[in-house]
């Protein structure tokens, strides 16, 4: 059935709109981090499959970094495995970490692959361990309270923090026309596995490749002011302000942090969308509007 001359020019105007975007960011790096409802929901998984396979047909070069907290959880509790949280970090141990690594190496991280590959495109998996893509210190946490003389310091076992992260074998991925999809898992110095924040691998792994853009999935619509509405375009400065200010606040402070991060060591813009829209990478992309918070630097605002 042919398409009405309506529905024939709205699909027009939604290629000429691209056209731009993809003649600015071909050759572009592009991180984006998958999870939270994107990643259980199987629609929007398949949809964005999609997008990224689109993004590597038209010359630009996404690589996937994934969480799977609650795919962890489900498991650990299977397990009968007691899960314990401080400060929104997983207190991992040895019995704990192995569930990480079984999950986020294995299915999801081959889920996700596969979906790609479905649809197209060339994803291999790997995680942090594989070439010592990610190599990674221990995490303490420090708490102090006024009834303390000394600050508390906690240890939360296999939790870690990037410490380097070697572009060269992202690089020889990308240049043989494969999609990296990589797990948080990093390798420490005496060859431990740690379990490393999703976001905080995304945003230093958009550094270490200077990627142009790093793109974080989230469940809500993007940064909401005080008044609930949703900010789009922000310089550095501006985030810093409204960090100082409390606008910033609660669970989205790491995210935000990791995305003010990165664009301030040479990403040249941070995006936080909404997950659960349909297609939001490509949107976010390709479309004048967007469907969340961008943020750049200073000096290109």
């Amino acid at each position: 059935m042919a398409l009405s001359k309506k529905s024939a020019l709205e699909i027009a105007n939604v290629l000429t709109e691209g056209l731009p975007y993809i003649q600015k960011f071909t050759g572009k790096t592009i991180v984006v981090k998958f999870g939270g409802n994107a990643m259980v929901s199987q629609q929007l998984q398949e949809n964005f499959a999609r997008d990224i396979v689109l993004m590597k047909l038209v010359g630009m070069n996404p690589v996937v970094v994934h969480g799977g907290g609650p795919q962890i959880g489900e498991l650990l509790k299977k397990l009968n495995i007691e899960s314990s949280f401080v400060d929104g970090m997983r207190v991992t141990d040895a019995a704990t970490m192995d569930v990480v690594e079984m999950v986020l190496g294995g299915s999801v991280n081959k889920n996700i692959v596969n979906i790609i590959n479905s649809h197209g495109g060339k994803a291999i998996g790997l995680t942090g361990k594989d070439g010592r893509l990610i190599k990674a210190r221990r995490m303490s946490l420090t708490r102090k309270t006024p009834e303390m003389l000394t600050p508390e310091i906690i240890d939360i076992g296999h939790v870690g923090e990037v410490e380097s992260i070697d572009a060269s074998v992202i690089h020889m991925l990308v240049n043989s026309n494969f999609i990296p999809v990589v797990a948080p898992i990093g390798v420490g110095k005496d060859g431990d596995s740690y379990n490393i924040n999703a976001d905080l691998v995304a945003g230093k792994m958009a550094e270490a490749l200077g990627a142009e853009k790093l793109i974080l999935l989230t469940n809500v619509e993007g940064l909401l002011d005080k008044n609930g509405h949703v900010m789009t375009g922000l310089t550095t400065r501006e985030v810093d302000r409204l960090i100082n200010d409390g606008t910033i606040h609660g669970g989205m402070l790491p995210k935000i942090q990791c995305a003010l991060d990165a664009v301030k060591h040479g990403v040249t813009s941070s995006h936080i969308i909404d997950g659960r829209v349909d297609h939001a990478v490509l949107l976010e992309i390709f479309t004048d509007s967007g469907v969340g918070t961008l943020i750049t630097n200073q000096q290109a605002a």
